[in-house]
């Protein structure tokens, strides 16, 4: 799907292996350091240069974003963004909204091409699904339009169903606008 001049579209698979994305986001924890979940996955495969890139600019804030390189993943850098954990993080939409909203301006900083995302705050952070995948796209839909460089977002999702959900979402709020 075409929102002005990106795409925005919907795949199942693994995060860690996203070729030909400039950037993957990380849903990272406040430390910025391996984990279960996205952040075990990246950290597993960019290897130990990533922590020791990570470790000086830890801790951030939930909605904040930091940009480090890929290291061995196959992909140029890593977005790192701290989502909310539901109901303890307050405001938890709001600061949802930040993670995507700020991990698409770190890319615009380095003029990447190319995001991939996670659904962040959505497995450990206990976040809704759907109304966690309904902050993402709408964020998504409102920064495309104002985006000089980034021209393709990838929601990349663990399993069919969830990958289905996030279509069936984004295709309902776009149409909408």
């Amino acid at each position: 799907m075409h929102i002005g001049n990106v795409e925005v579209e919907c795949q199942q698979g693994d995060i860690a292996g996203q070729l030909g994305i400039d950037a993957v986001v990380n849903a990272a924890n406040a430390q910025l350091r391996s984990g279960g979940g996205v952040a075990g996955a990246l950290h597993r495969a960019a290897g130990p240069g990533l922590a020791e890139e990570c470790r000086p600019l830890a801790p951030i804030n939930p909605g904040q974003a930091v940009i480090t390189s890929g290291h061995e993943l196959p992909n140029p850098y890593v977005i790192h963004t701290l989502g909310p954990v539901y109901g303890v993080d307050e405001p938890a939409e709001d600061l949802l909204a930040a993670c995507y909203r700020n991990s698409l301006q770190r890319a615009e900083e380095q003029g990447l091409r190319s995001v991939a995302f996670p659904a962040i705050s959505t497995g450990a952070f206990g976040y809704p699904l759907e109304p966690a995948i309904r902050v993402a796209v709408d964020t998504v839909l409102r920064e495309a339009p104002s985006l000089e460089y980034v021209r393709r977002v990838r929601f990349v999702l663990h399993d069919a169903g969830l990958r289905d959900q996030f279509e069936r979402i984004l295709t309902e709020m776009a149409q909408r606008r």
